[in-house]
């Protein structure tokens, strides 16, 4: 839906090339992160190659080739994805053929940087039926809970917007194991009917206050500052691991100015006693 043709109107457009006088050089195409079937790949390679082809025929000579990014920030998505291409890139896209090969794997490398906290900012009781959809139902006369959250598709959640979410909430509270599941929905603070973060899933009973956790937000959650003056960016704190946190000391970088941001712990992170960090760090 953003950008990119159809394979079919290739041909039309390399004819509009070649009476404007635009050089080819190449091929890019995008599998978005929201698509699980690696399959995808396999056929968008196939079709990139059947580009190339046409673009021999107009007299273009191409040589590169972008696989576009997607990769989700998962090693292993990431290695499900290079067992099914490389094969494909050997057939379609030899060595010796001299076309280069890139990619734009940055969601990859920035989505696992942050981790987003969200709080419960209203909750409205609803018959179960109405949000039972793609969820096995609880029971039928259980409640469902829309929960409207202080972050939504005009902050945070923008990519929302054009692709489905990779990352699932997680409730920060402890509950006991054998707690009731409620079928829920989540909703940004906009009262938007676009401003939906999950359709439905299964959480326990939540209260005004609570806080839920999305991990791998670290690609598309910093935009431009939204059109609802009332929505401001969320705080960003620095954290880091106790083994991390100690090897820096030990390589000597102690420096007040870098590291005191780490000392800045939001509310609803908790650090045990012994967790604490210790007075001389």
């Amino acid at each position: 839906m953003k950008f990119g043709t159809t394979l079919k109107n290739c041909r039309h457009l390399l004819e509009c090339a070649k009476e404007l006088d635009v050089q080819i050089i190449g091929v890019k195409f995008h599998v978005s992160s929201a698509c699980k079937e690696s399959q995808a790949y396999v056929h968008a390679l196939s079709d990139a190659r059947c580009v190339f082809d046409m673009a021999g025929e107009f007299g273009f000579t191409m040589n590169m080739l972008d696989i576009g990014g997607g990769f989700t920030g998962t090693e292993f998505q990431l290695e499900e994805v290079n067992h099914v291409i490389s094969p494909l890139l050997d057939i379609y896209f030899p060595e010796e053929s001299g076309i280069k090969i890139i990619s734009e794997p940055g969601s990859y490398y920035v989505s696992s940087a942050f981790t987003l906290a969200v709080n419960i900012v209203a909750k409205k009781v609803v018959e179960n039926d109405k949000l039972c959809s793609g969820v096995e139902k609880t029971g039928s006369d259980e409640p469902a809970f829309m929960y409207y959250m202080n972050d939504g598709v005009y902050g945070s959640f923008a990519s929302k917007l054009s692709e489905d979410l990779n990352t699932f909430p997680e409730v920060h509270k402890k509950y006991k194991e054998d707690e009731p599941l409620f079928t829920s929905s989540l909703w940004g603070p906009s009262c938007d009917e676009l401003d939906q973060i999950v359709e439905n899933c299964l959480l326990p009973e939540l209260n005004v206050g609570d806080w839920l956790i999305f991990d791998n937000m670290g690609a598309d959650s910093f935009h431009e500052p939204s059109a609802f003056n009332d929505f401001q960016r969320p705080a960003v704190y620095y954290m880091m691991s106790f083994s991390d946190w100690y090897e820096m000391q030990d390589a000597g970088i102690t420096s007040d100015t870098m590291m005191k941001n780490y000392f800045f712990v939001p509310s609803c992170i908790q650090l045990s006693q012994e967790d604490s960090f210790s007075t001389e760090a």
